[in-house]
């Protein structure tokens, strides 16, 4: 009886990974069945480096998308990694038990909280206050929807993700590596920081990885608060379009050649999350082998 229920088990288990790998086939054959044909239709270089977007003349240019889904990431990255990673090893390694017990409840509460409700923030306190403080107090002008306010709400919502998965990997790594660093010598903050941060490297960069791909992907926030302006970005403070955007937005209306060529634009966004995993898996074995 107990082999049967294990090889009931074991060949259910198999049913379900193989569920999940068709998914990501049928996905991908729909992906590039459907983008493909258009990208070939529109001219690989005009679709890929056209700077206008013009569904009603024909014109299909997605290289402002790109380029400000790139910005608004890297705008991200640059302001969620390091306060991620830092509130992680103060939580692992500094955080005193009494305000350990209130923080880790609020990192979870602000990793399940919907993104129209980021948006709607963003919306009410943040574009009102990049309008007023660094378009008219300091002068850089635009209206408050711009390319910085979607860096600063996206860097607020990969912090969840980077945050969680950077102290479990922090917490995995052996207490003696900290302790030896201790037995030679180092103080606290050094056997931390030259010790058990670079013994968790691969972990943190996992859920800097995690991060960056929801950056990429977010929609519903950057439409609210990014202006949406299909055009080359033209500054920090002026508005922009992402790649994610540009399909909602117009998704609901295309038909024909225009439909095909968002879909088209969802395979440039995918092999970009491909690309970055890829990447992923190159530094991650890298740092294995060194």
């Amino acid at each position: 009886m107990k082999n049967v229920r294990e090889t009931l088990m074991k060949y259910l288990f198999l049913l379900c990974a193989c569920v999940s790998i068709l998914a990501v086939i049928l996905i991908c054959v729909f992906l590039f069945a459907n983008g493909i044909p258009a990208i070939g239709e529109i001219g690989v270089f005009k679709f890929l480096l056209g700077e206008r977007w013009k569904p009603g003349n024909d014109i299909y240019g997605i290289l402002p998308f790109i380029l400000g889904s790139i910005y608004v990431t890297a705008g991200a990255i640059v302001i969620g990694v390091p306060v991620g990673i830092f509130t992680a090893v103060f939580m692992a390694r500094f955080c005193p038990s009494r305000l350990y017990r209130f923080m880790k409840p609020a990192i979870d509460l602000l990793a399940g909280i919907p993104s129209v409700v980021y948006g709607f923030f963003g919306m009410v306190v943040l574009v009102p206050f990049v309008r007023e403080f660094f378009g008219r107090t300091l002068g850089f002008g635009g209206n408050g929807s711009s390319m910085f306010t979607a860096s600063v709400m996206l860097g607020i919502m990969i912090l969840p993700t980077i945050i969680s998965v950077g102290e479990s990997a922090i917490r995995a790594v052996p207490n003696s590596y900290y302790e030896g660093s201790l037995a030679l010598g180092a103080t606290h903050e050094r056997s931390v920081f030259f010790t058990v941060l670079p013994a968790a490297k691969s972990g943190i960069l996992a859920g800097v990885i995690l991060g960056i791909g929801r950056a990429i992907g977010e929609t519903m926030a950057v439409i609210m608060i990014a202006g949406n302006q299909p055009r080359m970005p033209k500054g920090l403070f002026k508005g922009v379009r992402t790649l994610t955007s540009n399909i909602v937005m117009e998704m609901g209306y295309a038909t024909d050649l225009h439909r095909e060529a968002l879909i088209a634009t969802a395979v440039v966004l995918f092999v970009f999350i491909l690309l970055i995993n890829l990447s992923f898996s190159i530094l991650k074995r890298r740092g294995a082998n060194g």
